[in-house]
């Protein structure tokens, strides 16, 4: 892998796209350390600080994840790549729901640029929500719990402004840059921030949990964190094959067909997404709970929500994520995997499952192994998210687990397909990949 490596640099041209990567890389990182204007920084350092130690550390904690840990900070990037993941889910989910959409997808790339413009145009718009959002707690004194110092230096409406325009150019920076290393660098730009983002935390985390608990917990950790990075990878890469094959053709003088091939379907089929929404469902609770924690009249929906669904230590709570997530599994690979559409493009370009007829049966097929597979996938998902949960009960951990399922999820994600992506550009050149 070390000569593999060695020999990606030695490339110009990959060796050029590498660095650019990196360029960008570094500028992302900057743009997340630097405050938003009106931000008081030593006050929302000791608040910080104090809101790791309550109990409410975890609330904002998908949100701060994708952002490198910029949200807390209120920095120029603090929305991170967050908005632009919602806008891209919504757009997925509303091509099966509107037509419209449904048509641009159908005629390709010229439609996929359609769809990616409207999903630009939405990622501005939940940007200025969400920024709204934060300042407006920040300006109260909600975002960080536990905290009554000022986290701004005044609020007014032009301070209020400002920042909301801010962190809203700053989503709009940060989808160019992921664009960017798309056109230019390796790999996928969205995924290579996120990734970015995750792993800019997880040495503090790894870190305060030594701190906080010892060496012999961190040694603990470290060689869950070992099994479970093998575990997820295992998964990953697992996938139903299911062999088709094509019928020979005469189209003119020429003769088509005839070859075999397979439709891999992964056991993972629905990636990060479920989780995701799971999480985001919880997170509905718990921001209940805390808009309504100053109130003077005790409301029992309330206190329940707290309770049971916002405790993360609670049974409940665990149950309810795990039924989230396999019923978003299931949910997202049913639109995003369509078996009539499958069934019907092999059948016009003459391909066949051998032992399978053509058509309906086909599809029925198809169906039937992806509703096999879907369970185990679900469960797997279900699995690895609850293992800062189990970690937080039983070690009494960070919630910020640093090897929580979402960014284990991220971290093996994004470096198994960047790796395969500079692997298959090394073997162009008559060089062994990464993976061998």
């Amino acid at each position: 892998m070390l000569s593999a490596f060695v020999n990606a640099f030695r490339t110009p041209d990959l060796r050029r796209k590498l660095l650019f990567v990196l360029v960008i890389i570094v500028i992302f990182r900057a743009g997340s350390q630097i405050p938003a204007p009106g931000v008081n920084v030593s006050n929302v350092q000791f608040c910080i600080g104090e809101a790791q130690k309550g109990s409410n550390a975890s609330l904002y904690s998908l949100v701060n994840l994708f952002s490198g840990g910029a949200l807390l900070q209120l920095t120029i990037f603090a929305l991170g790549i967050m908005p632009y993941i919602t806008a891209s889910i919504i757009l997925q989910l509303l091509v099966v729901v509107i037509p419209r959409l449904e048509a641009l997808k159908q005629e390709g790339q010229s439609g996929q640029t359609k769809i990616t413009q409207y999903t630009r145009y939405l990622t501005l718009g939940l940007a200025v929500l969400q920024a709204t959002g934060i300042v407006a707690l920040a300006r109260t004194r909600n975002l960080l719990q536990g905290c009554d110092r000022d986290l701004l230096h005044s609020n007014g409406t032009e301070t209020f402004l400002v920042m909301v325009v801010t962190m809203t150019a700053g989503t709009a920076v940060i989808m160019w840059l992921g664009e960017l290393i798309t056109e230019r660098g390796v790999g996928n730009g969205m995924s290579i921030l996120i990734f970015t983002q995750v792993v800019a935390t997880f040495p503090a985390s790894l870190w305060r949990v030594k701190i906080t608990q010892g060496w012999w917990t961190f040694a603990l950790v470290i060689v869950i964190g070992m099994v479970l990075v093998a575990a997820v990878i295992f998964i990953e890469q697992a996938q139903r094959r299911i062999p088709v094959q094509y019928a020979r053709r005469m189209v003119g003088r020429k003769m088509f067909g005839g070859s075999s091939t397979y439709i891999p379907l992964k056991v993972n089929q629905a990636g990060i997404i479920p989780v995701i929404f799971a999480s985001s469902l919880l997170y509905l609770p718990a921001m209940a709970v805390q808009f309504n924690q100053n109130s003077d009249k005790p409301n029992q929906v309330i206190n329940w929500l707290n309770e049971y669904l916002v405790n993360q230590r609670h049974p409940v709570h665990m149950a309810a994520y795990v039924l989230l997530i396999i019923f978003f599994t299931y949910f997202y690979v049913s639109i995003t995997f369509n078996p009539q559409e499958v069934s019907d493009n092999m059948k016009k370009y003459g391909g066949f499952i051998p032992g399978i007829r053509a058509g309906k049966p086909t599809q029925d097929y198809l169906s039937y192994v992806l509703s096999r597979i879907t369970l185990p996938g679900a469960l797997y998902l279900a699995l690895i998210s609850l293992v800062p949960l189990i970690a937080f009960v039983l070690i009494n951990a960070d919630t910020n687990f640093p090897f929580g399922g979402t960014s284990i999820l991220i971290m093996v994600g994004v470096a198994l397909d960047t790796v395969k992506q500079i692997e298959s550009q090394l073997q162009q050149r008559n060089y062994e990949g990464f993976l061998r």
